[in-house]
């Protein structure tokens, strides 16, 4: 396999990050035990399929040109045994899941793992998979996570990861230049920097005047918690049928309703508050997962935390919803991911720090939605997926990420936190719960 390139953005998530402050993704999957070895018998066939996955066997190296550039190379003598680890038995999915996310993937190596966590009743175990965001973007680890899951289940689910592409498809973003291209690299990183100066602007007119919550916003402190709220996908397409709009719309106003009964409860205070949340939009073809590289953008949108009424939450979720299609993930103030292209590699190498802190002044948390398209029946050492929690990354100075998957008739939200500032994760996943079972109760009533 050559020398992969890092894109841009894949150069931001790799700089961004410290030993305090570790930025990779997760992903939760709980399933029921078919018997009480099924976590060590899963461990066994994660590291066998971990093998034979293109892919998962490259780490990050710095190249020589561009200056600053990074690209991903096979890692010689890669053993899976490194990645996939079997844990004593724990009392709690999710609190282990929160102390395994702070803690940084080797850099050295491939920037992955896969932790299985038998339970303690022998019952049920989880697997918590983790992949640094330059290594993958949700839609390839929901790939990977598939492909590493019972061949049988994942069949109309989404393509295995580390597809080849088509010579025609293989685009010179993802190869190492040569020296002679670099003055079109220039020219091309200043045409960039037009479209870059136009959507930071319109970003910083949205921040302008909101007033968030100290809640959602602290001092990074690496320390990580996680839980989860599981909603019936039932109940969120009855809210849809009976107020229009799509599916996304139902869940981000669900989120909103949540912060505002957990703001309230808590002695905050909902009154005013309008965080701002990045909701990311993959740009990413669905038929082709396996492609390297991040391909984002993202909407920004004002969340309605101050509005009263379930449903007045809802339509203002909708109608913000809206105008950030008309605008489309290229422009508008939420095309935040796109600003990454117009900074050189060595701008990212030696600018990481000050771009990591400069989110925090245009949003004050993410909600990340990771597709399952099709996945069903999914099994791991013939146990079933019961849950399935993303985990977005936290970035530097805010307190909360929300991801959000679906998988067969649940909506799994998957919250992870900064332990410090939000010791109290557990209470806004009962109110993410509590807020769904109301808009069902104001829209059936």
């Amino acid at each position: 396999m050559a020398p992969e390139l890092l894109t841009p953005l894949d150069l931001a998530f790799w700089n961004i990050e410290s030993s305090g402050h570790p930025l990779h993704m997760g992903g939760l999957v709980v399933f029921d035990a078919d018997t009480p070895d099924a976590a060590r018998r899963a461990a066994g066939l994660l590291k066998a399929r971990a093998a034979r996955i293109p892919g998962l066997n490259t780490r990050i190296r710095p190249v020589l040109l561009p200056l600053g550039g990074a690209a991903r190379h096979v890692a010689p003598g890669y053993d899976p045994s490194d990645h996939v680890h079997l844990t004593e038995p724990v009392r709690d999915f999710h609190v282990a899941a929160g102390a395994l996310m702070q803690q940084p993937l080797e850099r050295g190596r491939p920037p992955w793992a896969a932790h299985v966590l038998p339970a303690a009743e022998g019952t049920s175990f989880a697997v918590l998979f983790t992949f640094h965001h330059a290594h993958a973007d949700g839609m390839r680890a929901a790939s990977y996570v598939l492909s590493l899951l019972d061949p049988a289940a994942v069949d109309g689910a989404l393509a295995p990861a580390g597809v080849a592409p088509r010579p025609q498809e293989a685009g010179s973003a993802l190869r190492l230049p040569d020296p002679r291209e670099l003055p079109g690299l220039v020219r091309d990183a200043v045409a960039d920097a037009g479209q870059a100066l136009s959507i930071g602007s319109a970003m910083a007119r949205a921040a302008w005047g909101v007033r968030s919550s100290p809640a959602l916003t602290s001092r990074a402190t690496g320390a990580r918690r996680a839980d989860g709220a599981v909603v019936d996908l039932r109940d969120v397409h009855r809210v849809r049928e009976a107020t229009g709009g799509t599916v996304n719309d139902v869940l981000l106003a669900v989120v909103a309703g949540g912060l505002r009964r957990w703001l309230d409860k808590r002695g905050d205070g909902s009154d005013g508050v309008q965080p701002r949340a990045l909701v990311p939009v993959s740009l990413r073809d669905p038929n082709e997962p396996g492609a390297a590289g991040n391909r984002l953008s993202g909407y920004l949108i004002r969340l309605p935390v101050d509005q009263a009424e379930p449903l007045a939450r809802l339509h203002a979720v909708r109608e913000a919803m809206e105008r950030n299609k008309q605008a489309g993930p290229a422009g508008g103030p939420g095309a935040a991911a796109l600003l990454a292209d117009a900074i050189p590699p060595l701008g990212h190498r030696f600018g990481g720090g000050l771009i990591a802190r400069s989110g925090r002044l245009f949003y004050d948390l993410l909600i990340s939605s990771v597709p399952l398209r099709g996945a069903h029946g999914l099994t791991l050492a013939d146990s079933p997926v019961r849950e399935a929690y993303p985990l977005a990354p936290l970035a530097p100075g805010q307190s909360l990420a929300v991801g959000i998957t679906t998988y067969e008739d649940r909506v799994c939200y998957g919250l992870l936190a900064d332990a410090v500032a939000v010791p109290d994760l557990d209470v806004l996943a009962r109110s993410i719960v509590e807020e769904a079972a109301e808009l069902v109760a104001v829209c059936t009533s």
